[in-house]
């Protein structure tokens, strides 16, 4: 994950400047490599439920009930929260098990980082195979909220935010993305925040020079969709920007054991069924 601890060097709002270049007209868009599109990815760290071994936590998806030929395989979460990864494992431990062999898989399972890049990839590699792990993303719970009090404070009716939202702060509603200087060239970025505590501090930033500045919120569905299927140079300077959370995990996993590299890429076969 040599990514990941890289990126904690670099991101961080507090120290970051702030660019007063306004980029006209809405998201624009390119049409990324796979490679290019898991490198960005890899800057944010996502946690699995798995063994010790590092096999992921999965359930089997039932067949077709109306006898059509539907894909098939196993599911596993992933969390982007190591902290509410971890609550759930301790919601499968408390369940008590008649099986021994369950209770004792149960008792080793434990919340392993991932690089969100990784997953991607595997998902682009496997996608047209039928047995194959499919990956149900587990937003944070916090940041559902956010997003849907945004929407709903511009005027949209929400009812449920179905993934993972991303935040960007815009200079105005029909104006450009806020671009910021990070490392130590000052090179220019455009942040899509996991966070909407960072789109925040970021707009507070803006806010005295630009009254009108506001967060626009999108998935992450969109945003991947957009960079496959567009072409516009102005998205190579687009960066994924860690939770809070993630980032001081980034830090822990640079400071205190700079030689440990959490799984580079999810196991791709069965595993441990709950």
């Amino acid at each position: 994950m040599k990514s990941l601890i890289r990126w904690g060097t670099t991101l961080g709002i507090v120290g970051s400047t702030v660019l007063t270049t306004v980029l006209g007209g809405f998201i624009p868009a390119f049409a990324l490599s796979e490679q290019q599109i898991k490198e960005k990815l890899d800057a944010v760290p996502v946690w699995m439920i798995t063994n010790p071994q590092g096999l992921p936590l999965s359930r089997q998806l039932p067949a077709a009930s109306d006898g059509k030929k539907a894909p098939v395989g196993s599911v596993t979460g992933v969390y982007m929260s190591k902290t509410e990864a971890q609550a759930f494992i301790k919601e499968l431990q408390a369940v008590k098990n008649p099986d021994p062999k369950m209770a004792e898989m149960l008792k080793s399972l434990q919340a392993t980082a991932v690089p969100l890049g990784s997953i991607y990839q595997q998902l682009q590699q496997t996608k047209n195979q039928n047995e194959r792990l499919q990956f149900a993303f587990k937003p944070v719970d916090q940041e559902i909220k956010g997003a849907m009090d945004l929407l709903r404070a511009s005027g949209q009716d929400v009812k449920q935010f179905r993934s993972v939202p991303v935040f960007m702060v815009r200079f105005a509603p029909d104006k450009g993305y806020v671009p910021i200087q990070l490392g130590q060239n000052k090179q220019e970025y455009f942040p899509l925040f996991m966070s909407k505590q960072d789109a925040l501090a970021l707009l507070n930033q803006v806010k005295p020079k630009f009254p009108k500045a506001d967060i626009q919120v999108v998935d992450v569905d969109g945003v991947l969709k957009t960079m496959q299927d567009k072409n516009d140079k102005w998205l190579e300077q687009v960066v994924f920007f860690p939770s809070p959370e993630a980032r001081e995990y980034i830090r822990t996993l640079s400071s205190n054991n700079p030689q440990q590299k959490p799984n580079q890429q999810p196991a791709n076969r069965p595993a441990p069924k709950k």
